[in-house]
């Protein structure tokens, strides 16, 4: 019998060519903002930094306060204005660091599942490797964003780096 060549689990090439960076800005998501601009080759990779709003903002009209259609309405649309804002500063700020190093850059903002948005925008871009932050310890402040990554490492066809350190 013949011996049969390996079938690799998964394609990468290094450098990178195209390298999706989930960032919406805590400070896990600045460690993969540097850890992706370290691994980035200029005039070789392409950074593409998905920014996601977390789905359960949109459970944030349900207050009692909100007790008629055009308050509701309103207020949905000034959250989504702060977030929308919020997400375009972040990105204008990975931007210029991908400007300053020569780095090919695209922006995505999604709402919706992170996890669910990652391997999504993975498969579309066909992305070579995809760099995250590290989950953020227990008890340090900060949004309810935590990303599932049993779920991410589960349906991502590509490699997957976390960024970790202090």
């Amino acid at each position: 019998m013949a011996a049969r060549a390996a079938t690799p689990l998964f394609r990468m090439s290094f450098p990178p060519r195209k390298l999706l960076l989930a960032h919406h800005g805590t400070a896990g998501g600045r460690r993969a903002e540097s850890l992706a601009l370290h691994l980035a080759v200029p005039g070789e990779t392409q950074v593409i930094h998905l920014y996601v709003v977390p789905d359960f903002w949109a459970g944030m009209q349900g207050d009692d306060w909100l007790n008629n259609s055009w308050t509701r309405d309103a207020f949905g649309r000034h959250v989504e204005n702060e977030l929308e804002r919020d997400a375009r500063q972040q990105m204008a700020e990975v931007a210029e660091a991908c400007n300053a190093r020569g780095v090919s850059y695209e922006s995505v903002l999604r709402f919706g599942d992170a996890a669910e948005c990652v391997i999504a925008l993975a498969q579309e871009r066909e992305a070579d490797l995809v760099v995250i932050g590290p989950p953020r310890p227990r008890g340090v402040q900060g949004l309810r964003s935590r990303m599932s990554v049993e779920k991410l490492v589960r349906g991502l066809g590509v490699p997957l780096v976390v960024a970790s350190g202090q």
